[in-house]
């Protein structure tokens, strides 16, 4: 298993510039997506919160100033991976995708690299006479492949090339954490960085790498979800009913939430997918994760 992943629920407290600030909460949550090996993942998952603690903004909290932390920080982590993987011997050869969010307050700050993608699912309009309203899928990231005329335009002005698909003939992905040995050839780890504002019609977010999504249509991942999540049937186990979790205890909703993660990854694998599957599912109206 070469994946990794992040869930901060409350971030605030390591946010210490935060506390005499208007803004009252902060979630993190994040997959990396890792290949040839486990390593890039780890750091990233380890390490860029922790670089977006230090690097944000300690006066200015406008959305010019978070969207430049965030760039800021994937490339920091960038940089201290390549250092530790060029001081080892072999050289370390790991890289990873990354698609993390960040919620302050009633704002959703998305930033990503690769493939790994993170949509929101919200309510639109209403659905046929006594039906359930529509639900939409909403990307917040941006897909970084070497397939892709913009990007293939950015590595060839880097100075490398793009042989079917791929960065070299070998690397599909044009941004990463990690994976030294193509940096020069135009891989980078500038992020992708979106902001959206939360709304009472918006439900969840999914994060997942592209073992989920090669496979899932984004649509078809919200009808599974609310397929499991509106299933009363499918309640907690346990004594009381309750379902304990480390020293966390969650209700039925939770509970569900927590099904259709493992089932969506089940299903994935189903459906051919012979890659790793993480999924994430960001609970906007409780603001939990599942």
């Amino acid at each position: 298993m070469q994946d990794s992943h992040v869930i901060i629920n409350n971030m605030m407290e390591q946010f210490p510039t935060l506390s005499n600030s208007p803004v009252s909460s902060v979630s993190y949550y994040g997959v990396f997506d890792g290949h040839s090996g486990s390593r890039a993942s780890e750091f990233a998952a380890g390490n860029l919160h922790r670089v977006i603690v230090n690097k944000f903004p300690k006066e200015d909290v406008s959305a010019q100033s978070i969207k430049r932390c965030l760039v800021d920080s994937f490339k920091k982590t960038d940089s201290d991976f390549l250092s530790l993987a060029a001081k080892a011997t072999p050289s370390w050869k790991d890289g990873s995708t990354v698609a993390i969010i960040m919620a302050i307050d009633n704002v959703l700050y998305s930033g990503n690299l690769g493939d790994s993608k993170s949509v929101i699912y919200r309510r639109s309009g209403k659905g046929d006479t006594g039906g359930e309203p529509t639900v939409v899928s909403v990307p917040l990231t941006k897909d970084h492949t070497s397939a892709s005329l913009e990007e293939r335009k950015r590595i060839e002005k880097s100075g490398g090339f793009v042989r079917e698909g791929r960065i070299m003939g070998i690397m599909e992905v044009s941004r990463s954490i990690g994976d030294g040995r193509f940096k020069g050839c135009g891989l980078v780890a500038t992020p992708h960085v979106s902001r959206c504002e939360l709304t009472e019609n918006d439900l969840f977010v999914v994060v997942a790498c592209d073992g989920l999504w090669n496979v899932f249509k984004m649509d078809e991942v919200a009808k599974f979800i609310l397929g499991v999540v509106n299933d009363e049937s499918i309640q907690k186990p346990g004594e009381d009913d309750r379902l304990i979790q480390g020293t966390e205890v969650i209700g039925d909703r939770e509970y569900r939430f927590e099904v259709a993660c493992n089932r969506l990854a089940v299903e994935a694998v189903k459906r051919g997918c012979t890659d790793n599957v993480t999924v994430l599912i960001v609970d906007i109206i409780k603001n939990n994760n599942h």
